[in-house]
């Protein structure tokens, strides 16, 4: 496994260099583990209208970035208070969605004091109330499997940028709303996103064994 964490604060760059990543992967190549941070942004999943998850008029008078993924699932919203991460592996002998890509995270959780429970989408849950959510994206070879992790996000904005008109989805799949929380209501208060993201960052590195976390 390589970890590596983007110095990008651009989400139209990270789901480029996502599927990039997922496109270079060959059959039995080194898996990648990458982190990253964007800017005030909704990200839409593939199969989504963008109008009816997103208001669009809200987004552009507060420069929220709306960009369309490579995966499915419902829309999220990023901010510096939110940190994602992506895995892009090979699929191996096992069905690709077989693997639990959340156990290393939920363990790197679990290291900052936040015991998790997973959910039946692949999200992740804390007392009753979501704080990660995920989607994938397979090829004939490798797996693309990436998710949020809300640390410090304005849920004000995420309310507001993600509240579409539902009038305009016609037959394209539908957002499923949830109740959610930021991690720093029960993690360190003084501790920044950055400070966090340096912890998990750290955990995962031992977990996986890497010796040094490259900077992209």
């Amino acid at each position: 496994m390589k970890l590596l964490r983007s110095l990008s604060d651009s989400p139209a760059y990270h789901c480029e260099l996502e599927r990039q990543f997922l496109a270079a992967h060959p059959a039995g190549g080194e898996d990648v583990l990458l982190l990253y941070v964007n800017r005030p942004s909704v990200i839409v999943g593939r199969n989504q209208q963008i109008e009816a998850e997103a208001d669009v008029d809200y987004c552009r008078r507060h420069g929220i970035e709306i960009v369309k993924r490579l995966s499915g699932g419902g829309a999220v919203y990023h901010d510096r208070g939110n940190i994602n991460y992506a895995f892009i592996a090979g699929r191996g002998a096992t069905p690709a969605l077989d693997r639990d890509f959340l156990a290393p995270v939920q363990a790197a959780l679990r290291s900052a004091g936040v015991e998790t429970t997973a959910g039946a989408r692949r999200d992740l849950w804390v007392g009753g109330r979501k704080i990660s959510g995920t989607a994938s994206f397979v090829t004939a070879d490798s797996i693309l499997f990436h998710g949020t992790l809300l640390h410090r996000t304005d849920l004000d904005r995420l309310a507001r940028a993600l509240h579409g008109d539902p009038s305009k989805r016609g037959k394209r799949i539908a957002s499923v709303p949830a109740q959610v929380m930021n991690l720093s209501e029960i993690t360190d208060p003084g501790e920044s996103t950055g400070e966090f993201l340096d912890r998990i960052s750290c955990f995962l590195a031992g977990y996986y064994c890497i010796c040094k976390v490259s900077y992209i």
